[in-house]
């Protein structure tokens, strides 16, 4: 485990190095509606890339700029990292400096370890199943609000809002009600920060798996609970989450959401 995760460690940051050099430089171009992908975005998968298979060659990787073909030709087998060599890519494109990498690693569906890597802030989230969360190796917790009325949450929005959008029915009913709200642009920080007690909660209806993975892990080591936009099923399943520090805050926010009409 421990192999795992400094590997896990090295590649974010290494993929972070890349992103603060070509930040204000990189060539940006749309993959859809407000949807950017940058040079930087390829370049630090590439070091994800070379990092893991370098030390792993038979686990699979599963990244966000992959193409169509590659998670078909990855290597069969228990083992996949999951990575997001940026997560806010908007940010990043405006030089905000609140962007982040993301990278965990699965067995059969399970997470094993997990990072997400604040370049800008140098602030390196790590956990490993069973062994604790951490911020540039010292231990983290999530907080101790039982309440939305307490609760500092961040609500997720896909890159194109409409009004029927479910973060955008979630927000309308959260902002009522929770004591304050921020969009950051970085889910991976987002769950990063609801690790370390900053955040109190945080959810999103538009989100991938490589968004969550690490985040996922962090939050749970760190005492907190992470399940999908269902409220009940694993956010792997397809990447959303409602996420929260405490089990008393989980069950309002899932409840939230039933009355917003995005969970079951």
């Amino acid at each position: 485990m421990s192999d795992y995760l400094e590997v896990c460690e090295n590649a974010v940051r290494r993929a972070g190095a890349v992103l603060l050099n070509q930040i204000g430089r990189a060539q940006v171009r749309l993959k859809g509606p407000a949807d950017f992908v940058t040079d930087a975005d390829i370049a630090a998968q590439e070091a994800i890339r070379q990092t893991v298979l370098g030390a792993f060659p038979d686990h699979a990787l599963v990244s966000e700029e992959d193409g169509p073909g590659q998670a078909a030709s990855a290597p069969a087998g228990p083992y996949r990292w999951i990575a997001d060599p940026l997560d806010g890519t908007t940010n990043f494109v405006h030089q905000v400096p609140f962007f982040s990498v993301s990278l965990a690693l699965e067995r059969s569906g399970q997470l094993l370890v997990g990072a997400v890597y604040d370049p800008s802030a140098d602030e390196c989230f790590t956990a490993a199943a069973g062994k604790g969360a951490f911020r540039n190796g010292s231990p983290i917790r999530a907080s101790q609000v039982g309440s939305l009325g307490d609760a500092l949450a961040s609500a997720g929005f896909p890159v194109v809002v409409h009004p029927e959008s479910a973060d955008l029915r979630m927000f309308l009913e959260a902002v009522g009600v929770c004591q304050s709200l921020r969009r950051t642009g970085s889910a991976a920080l987002n769950l990063a920060y609801v690790a370390a007690g900053r955040f109190d909660a945080a959810w999103s209806f538009s989100t991938k798996i490589w968004d969550v993975a690490a985040g996922a892990l962090l939050i749970r080591e760190a005492g907190g609970v992470v399940v999908a936009s269902d409220g009940r099923s694993s956010p792997l399943k397809d990447g959303t989450y409602l996420a929260a520090a405490t089990p008393q805050l989980h069950a309002e926010l899932v409840e939230l959401a039933r009355r917003a009409g995005v969970s079951a």
